[in-house]
């Protein structure tokens, strides 16, 4: 009995550091998505989610949009669709390209820093 409490709680606990690491790197993801091309709201809820494998919210999704925005980090422009509302296309900043050049540096620095533990 005691075993399957532990596996159970191991399972946990492995559950939520995956949660919070993807959290954490999601600011990452979204640079690099942006990067490449520019996304609306939901296109971009698809392809976080086909990168992490995970669901990721528009309650996630648009509170961390909003403040890259805030932070100079990402522009947006209303684009009109042929039928339909206007959707809200994200772009990178010169600041965001720069920041996502040193996440890029920090990010291969702590992986190799890993890889050597």
């Amino acid at each position: 009995m005691y075993l399957c409490i532990f596996n159970y709680m191991d399972k946990e606990y492995i559950s939520n550091w995956t949660s919070q690491l993807k959290k954490g790197v999601l600011p990452y993801i979204i640079l690099k998505l942006l990067n490449n091309e520019a996304y609306y709201g939901y296109e971009l809820i698809k392809e976080i989610k086909n990168v992490l494998n995970t669901g990721v919210t528009d309650g996630t999704l648009y509170p961390i949009l909003n403040r890259m925005h805030k932070d100079g980090l990402l522009r947006f422009e209303w684009v009109e669709q042929g039928s339909g509302i206007p959707r809200k296309y994200y772009y990178l900043t010169d600041s965001g390209k720069d920041t996502l050049v040193s996440m890029s540096d920090v990010w291969s620095v702590l992986s190799r820093s890993i890889k050597q533990i």
